[in-house]
């Protein structure tokens, strides 16, 4: 089984990941793993759902949500990016003052996901072609949600695909929206935040509310994967 994170920082990445709300991971996954999921995006049999989402309005494109058992590589990936992120998981419910359990392994978060009806896995790939996009969004699925969550670009930009860069946008309470555009490269990993994250002003913690989306292809097609960390309903 690979060791996904054992060249990182831990320390030094989960204290950028606290004070922006996303954090880089460049050379998360070799080539080799970003193409065998290229290549089974048409396998059916992967898979328990596929979205168009201009049917619902999130914009233009498809994704395609794994069904259990996950494929090679990508259960170890998940678990590994829980335990990498727990620290700071459970910081945030500190400063939040939020009354959540997280577990010291994934496995256990994820049975009390199903003991609260989210049993559904959530990992997913995305394909964007030519004129796609996707709105800002967060990734819920249900009451019990992971604070951060793992994307993963798949191809190459500037010879698969031009534009598609990732948007993140924070809103702070009472000021203006700020936003952040991401450029990744092939295999290079993003931690993001899923919904709120505690920031320490004058008067204590204040929540940043956090979205993200995909801005247009201009050229080619587009593979990312999003490794959410809970299940859905």
């Amino acid at each position: 089984m690979q060791d996904f994170f054992s060249k990182i920082d831990q320390e030094n990445t989960l204290e950028q990941l606290n004070e922006r709300g996303f954090v880089r991971i460049p050379d998360l996954l070799p080539e080799q793993y970003c193409n065998s999921f290229i290549n089974g995006y048409t396998d059916d049999l992967r898979y328990r759902s596929t979205i168009n989402m201009a049917r619902y309005n999130f914009g233009e494109g498809q994704y395609r949500y794994f069904s259990y058992p996950l494929p090679s590589g990508l259960g170890e990936l998940r678990s590994q990016s829980y335990a990498f992120l727990l620290p700071l998981a459970r910081k945030w419910a500190r400063d939040l003052q939020q009354d959540i359990i997280y577990p010291d392994c994934h496995k256990g978060y994820l049975e009390l996901c199903h003991q609260a009806g989210q049993n559904r896995p959530t990992p997913l790939i995305l394909r964007y072609n030519q004129g796609d996009y996707n709105c800002l969004h967060q990734d819920l699925y249900g009451d019990l949600f992971y604070p951060l969550q793992l994307i993963v670009m798949l191809n190459k930009p500037g010879s698969d695909f031009d534009g598609g860069e990732l948007v993140l946008t924070e809103q702070r309470p009472r000021m203006q929206s700020r936003a952040h555009v991401i450029k990744l490269q092939q295999g290079e990993g993003v931690f993001i935040a899923v919904n709120e994250r505690p920031k320490l002003g004058a008067r204590g913690y204040y929540r940043v509310k956090m979205r993200h989306g995909v801005s247009e292809i201009t050229k080619g097609t587009r593979y990312t994967m999003g490794v959410v960390l809970h299940d859905a309903k």
